[in-house]
């Protein structure tokens, strides 16, 4: 489902973050306004940076690592199980300004992936680095360094267990429900500051019961991740393998560029040429006025967002059957 955020009568700063798209959540009260907090205090992270003047890259970082840290989301701490039983996550981030990028993938020791992706960016000459060579650079860093463990909270290694087990029920297995890969978990954020610039970040722990090695759309630029000052800042999450097959962030900012189509039309668009094959998920997107949209086509989605004139909202998460059809 597509909602419309009021565009903004003038460019205005601020940011979105997303906790995933994917099948209802079947948590407590208890949960769910936990989700709403840590939402809230990334969300606050991140306009925080911006309000005092700073970069959008830094209010990226600031509110990635927030989710990251949280122990609910599929990124960071609370990562999803491989096929053996062990978390590796990725991350990626994009300066629209200057159109360089950082992206790590296979990480399983390093604390904060969002972190080693922008010094990939801003430190070397490349853009992807992967597993043992991503790992040795944050050493060489003096990044933190946990163990593997740290990342598997009780919730994913359950969920693991069952799903290996044959024990989930349809609604929550991965095999037999299209759209539930990313559950409630990928997270991500696109922000515009006061200079105009543009910055997306994601960081994933990829899909449960996933091969070792696997690779989804969130750390490949244009697939899960895209900046480009002329039009907008996308983070995806879904079906990772359908996101990189439709280069869907890539599309959104081409949409706009190459048809002149306005950011709410462009999301809307490229998501829907990821579902005609079968792809399912949503994205968070800001263009260079400081609209902001945030569509999905699963049954439920974690996003948020916060600008500089007063817009903004906490939908943690939102369910498709409530939110009302795009004007």
């Amino acid at each position: 489902m597509e909602t419309t955020l009021s565009d903004s009568p003038k460019t205005a700063y601020g940011l979105a973050i997303h906790g995933g798209a994917g099948a209802p959540s079947h948590s407590t009260a208890e949960e769910k306004l936990a989700y709403h907090a840590k939402l809230k205090e990334s969300l606050d992270a991140g306009y925080d940076v911006l309000q005092k003047g700073g970069a959008a890259t830094d209010a990226v970082i600031a509110a990635v690592i927030i989710l990251e840290d949280a122990g609910l989301f599929d990124a960071g701490k609370g990562s999803d199980l491989n096929a053996e039983g062990a978390c590796e996550m990725d991350a990626c981030v994009m300066d629209g300004r200057t159109m360089s990028a950082g992206s790590v993938t296979g990480l399983q020791h390093v604390k904060n992936p969002i972190v080693l992706a922008r010094a990939v960016m801003d430190k070397t000459q490349h853009v992807m680095l992967m597993g043992e060579g991503a790992e040795k650079f944050a050493r060489a860093l003096g990044f933190e360094m946990v163990p593997n463990s740290y990342f598997q909270t009780e919730r994913r290694r359950k969920q693991w267990q069952q799903l290996r087990d044959g024990k989930l029920p349809p609604s929550e297995n991965p095999r037999e429900a299209p759209g539930s890969e990313e559950g409630f978990g990928t997270v991500g954020c696109v922000a515009l500051d006061a200079k105009g610039n543009l910055v997306a970040g994601t960081s994933t722990g990829g899909i449960v019961n996933k091969m070792p090695g696997r690779v989804g759309d969130s750390p490949i630029i244009g697939a899960g991740t895209y900046a480009n000052n002329r039009t907008c800042a996308v983070s995806g999450t879904g079906q990772g393998e359908f996101f990189i097959r439709g280069v869907f962030a890539h599309n959104v900012s081409a949409l706009m560029d190459y048809k002149g189509l306005a950011l709410l039309e462009a999301a809307g668009q490229a998501l829907n040429d990821v579902a005609r094959f079968g792809g399912r998920g949503g994205c968070i997107a800001i263009d260079r006025h400081g609209n902001v949209t945030m569509p999905f086509n699963t049954a439920a989605m974690f996003r948020a967002f916060r600008m500089s004139d007063g817009r903004g909202a906490i939908e943690a998460p939102a369910i498709a059957n409530e939110i009302k059809p795009s004007r």
